[in-house]
């Protein structure tokens, strides 16, 4: 009997709780908004919560990319290359470099080895007439134009080797001081007798690994001369010396490497009188 009593008081009052606890929250809902327009207010609510969290925070920062003067992608070349102050490093780049790239003007330094550079144009360099060395070995260079270098003025070191050149182009004469040609297909018909004789500073000169049968004019400035490797079959007396001249001596050349030719340099004594080392190769 006292339950059944506790039972009937018990139930009213869960009854009047739960009404008062749904007016409270129906009193955040708008009472006017109809079915659809209910909805859509839920909708909207939740949209701008989700916004707002998607915000950073203000002491947060911003890393969304964003597009400022001067922006790489006005120098395409640096993109695909590591641009220096006054150096242009594309050594192996992906996806292949078959063209010399836009330099800046004010580059200094070219190494663009191990590409696939198939030609140099005159245009490649016209820009660019600070260049003091340029490095394109490994590539696939079969032809360079006549002039590409030419107004290169102040190039001191140029290296070709490990490409695929029948001939070689005019040089800049004036500063240029180590050229490097080795591993190459260069024949005598391809290098002109002259071709280096007005290179008054060249120290190094590297034509190994070629098709030469004769030696071109060396200038009396070398000291480093590799023509290893080649097709030579004779040394001319004038090649080091000079017939007309028994006094001259030529102080400055300290290493000349002729080892793997067909020439019998013990043939030619009188072509090494005025050299104070003897070439290396094969003399019997």
């Amino acid at each position: 009997m006292k339950a059944l009593l506790f039972t009937c008081m018990l139930v009213p009052w869960l009854v009047a709780a739960s009404a008062r606890r749904f007016d409270q929250d129906s009193q955040l809902i708008p009472r006017s908004l109809p079915g659809k327009e209910l909805n859509g207010y839920f909708g909207d609510h939740l949209k701008s919560s989700r916004a707002r969290r998607a915000l950073p925070l203000a002491d947060e920062p911003d890393d969304s990319p964003t597009k400022e003067e001067g922006d790489v992608s006005d120098l395409p070349t640096c993109l695909l290359c590591v641009c220096l102050t006054g150096s242009v490093y594309c050594e192996e780049v992906s996806p292949d470099m078959i063209t010399v790239p836009s330099l800046p003007k004010e580059t200094t330094y070219l190494y663009a080895r191990f590409n696939k550079i198939k030609k140099i144009s005159t245009k490649d360099f016209a820009d660019t007439l600070s260049l003091k060395r340029i490095d394109l070995t490994g590539n696939m260079i079969s032809e360079i134009e006549d002039g590409a270098f030419s107004k290169l003025i102040d190039l001191e070191e140029l290296s070709l080797a490990d490409n695929r050149l029948v001939k070689l182009p005019m040089l800049p004469a004036a500063k240029l001081k180590s050229f490097n040609a080795n591993n190459n297909l260069l024949k005598t018909r391809g290098v002109k007798a002259n071709a280096f004789k007005k290179m008054t500073k060249l120290a190094n000169l590297y034509l190994a690994n070629n098709q030469l049968e004769a030696i071109p004019h060396i200038p009396d400035s070398v000291r480093i001369l590799h023509l290893q490797n080649n097709n030579i079959t004779e040394v001319n007396i004038d090649t080091f010396c000079r017939s007309n001249d028994t006094y001259y001596l030529r102080l400055s050349l300290s290493e000349v490497r002729m080892d793997g030719n067909p020439v019998l340099l013990s043939k030619y004594p009188d072509s090494f009188t005025c050299m104070k080392v003897l070439p290396i190769g094969q003399y019997r």
